[in-house]
């Protein structure tokens, strides 16, 4: 080990336990702020629904089709229903604004993401979000070959990892980690590679091969397989885990084999260093993060946009078509959506909730879909950070937290950072200034981590972002001027063990026709058209909104 790098860890470990023990506080006390970003109280409501629907509704309106839900697989079912010259039709939010993970705010007039912020170049397997992108001017078709507009593209550096006291660029950890590390680097990107040539591994997950190959991995965990692969490299292991809690929402521990394979070999496949010719994959991302898709895909809906609703009932009546109940928070009142279709377009467990009567597909989708909490911590400064030695800073910025980093006791308590990305990385202004910080923090193996995320007053969990940015930027408090932190219960879904398996049972008996006609993929009951992430296991921009568009078009067909 290098001696700047070995006395730099060894002043970073001093100072951890001070910072870290019961996770004081890094903040000043009077740091303001609080919980925004969502309304949990509306979705609370579905929790006793019979006291308001015991009185007939106050308004009954009528409408082509009725989409229950504003993600983004909500909004590309719109999107999808314009493109069909279907115009008449009612989306039901409940939040004030649509886009669900994907939605974005603002702290001290700062653009910042609330959720999801940045969107890979989708490959040919997701045709429409390319068909997106295109309709957008994000990307274009120039002398034979597909480009993007550079300005929306991750401006370089793109990442980098503090590690034993200094930044490094990337995120694998590679600062003087030894020949055995480095080999099983090596091994897993060599093991990655012979299951791409093994089975095809598809974003959306619907046009993966489903072989048996698959089949396997998705019968044990992530560690089991590594395990059974001899990969036991702590390093290696470390992040492999980051990445299952960062597209996942929980560790290697909890996600299947699949998931784990899949992160890389649906997209990008694993890098070892050392692989000079391998390209990066081009990212989208801005301020605001995906809430600029998301604002892209609202603003042609005008008042068929029909925010602040809580879905409580969806009942298909047959002939007769679909009635909807839901709660208008602002006029206060309960009012019904009669329709011919209606899109359901509503996490498992809610749609499992509100559907009158649900099928057998539906109770047993919701049943084996877990959710993993979510947290983003929006944290405004009012200049440029003091920063460690090493690596320039970059839009994603992780800390490297292991069990002798963070202590068990601190993790165990509040789950692991997945780090920062930093709002005013994509503007064009190089001069230093005011910005803010979104931190992600998944609880998806955090035991009691939902109950955690909603009782715990905001303090604890400012407290506990703020002690661990303190490790890289010891200014940290000193540049604080507001935190604002946005909290999902139910954030995304979490691809166990058995979830190709379930995915496997949606597909329809003729593939091959259901791949050219993309609303063949839908997910269908009646008049009632399923569309949501969680249909696909796992929660990412490109399967919403293929699952939202494939569901639109049917409804339109």
């Amino acid at each position: 080990m290098r001696r700047r790098t070995a006395l730099l860890q060894g002043a970073a470990l001093a100072a951890g336990p001070a910072l870290l023990a019961g996770c004081a506080p890094a903040a000043p006390r009077d740091l303001p702020g609080g919980f925004a970003g969502t309304a949990v109280e509306r979705g609370h409501l579905l929790r006793d629904p019979a006291r308001v629907l015991a009185s007939p509704p106050a308004v009954v309106r009528r409408t082509g089709v009725v989409i229950a839900g504003g993600g983004i697989a909500g909004l590309a079912a719109a999107r999808a229903l314009r493109q069909s010259g279907a115009d008449d039709f009612a989306l039901l939010e409940l939040e004030d604004t649509a886009g669900g993970n994907s939605r974005a705010g603002a702290v001290g007039g700062i653009a910042c993401p609330l959720g999801a912020h940045y969107l890979p170049a989708p490959g040919d397997d997701a045709a429409p979000v390319q068909d997106l992108l295109e309709e957008l001017g994000l990307r274009r078709h120039v002398a034979g070959r597909w480009t993007y507009d550079e300005r929306h593209l991750c401006h370089s550096p793109q990442e980098r990892l503090f590690f034993r006291g200094a930044w490094q660029e990337g995120l694998l950890p590679v600062q003087d980690v030894g020949a055995a590390t480095l080999a099983a680097y090596r091994g897993f990107a060599d093991r990655v590679v012979a299951l791409q040539r093994a089975a095809h591994f598809a974003i959306p997950v619907q046009k993966s091969a489903f072989a048996p190959v698959q089949l396997a991995l998705d019968a044990m965990t992530f560690g089991a397989w590594l395990d059974r692969e001899q990969l036991t490299d702590p390093y290696l292991r470390w992040y492999l885990d980051y990445c299952c809690r960062d597209d996942y929402g929980a560790g290697l521990g909890t996600v299947s084999a699949w998931a784990g394979i899949h992160y890389f070999a649906s997209r990008h496949g694993f890098h070892a260093p050392g692989d000079g010719d391998a390209e990066r994959e081009p990212v989208l991302t801005w301020p605001e993060g995906n809430g600029f898709l998301a604002r892209a895909l609202a603003a042609p809906l005008g008042d068929r946009m029909q925010p602040a609703r809580t879905v409580l009932r969806i009942d298909d009546r047959g002939r007769a078509g679909v009635a909807v109940d839901a709660w208008d928070h602002r006029a206060q009142r309960l009012e019904r959506w009669e329709a011919p279709r209606c899109i359901v377009a509503l996490p498992l467990h809610v749609a499992a909730r509100v559907v009158a009567a649900p099928s057998a597909r539906l109770r047993t989708a919701a049943a084996a879909t877990r959710h993993a909490p979510w947290l983003v911590a929006n944290l405004q400064l009012d200049g440029p950070l003091q920063d460690r030695p090493g690596a320039a800073p970059a839009w994603d910025n992780v800390v490297y937290r292991d069990a002798a980093d963070a202590g068990d006791a601190d993790a165990a308590a509040w789950g692991r950072g997945l780090g920062y990305v930093d709002a005013r990385h994509q503007t064009l202004d190089p001069t230093p200034g005011p910005t803010v910080l979104s931190c992600y923090r998944a609880l998806g193996d955090l035991p009691g981590g939902r109950a955690a995320l909603l009782e715990r007053p905001w303090q604890a969990w400012r407290d506990a972002v703020m002690a661990e940015l303190a490790l890289p930027h010891p200014d940290i408090a000193a540049r604080a001027v507001r935190m604002e932190i946005t909290r999902y219960g139910h954030a995304m879904a979490v691809p166990v063990p058995g979830t190709l398996q379930r995915i496997g049972l949606q597909r329809p008996p003729d593939l091959r026709r259901a791949l050219s006609k993309p609303e063949h993929m839908a997910v269908r009951d009646g008049r009632l058209l399923f569309a949501h992430a969680d249909w696909s296991g796992y929660s990412i921009f490109e399967e919403a909104f293929v699952r939202g568009d494939a569901a639109g078009r049917a409804a339109a067909a």
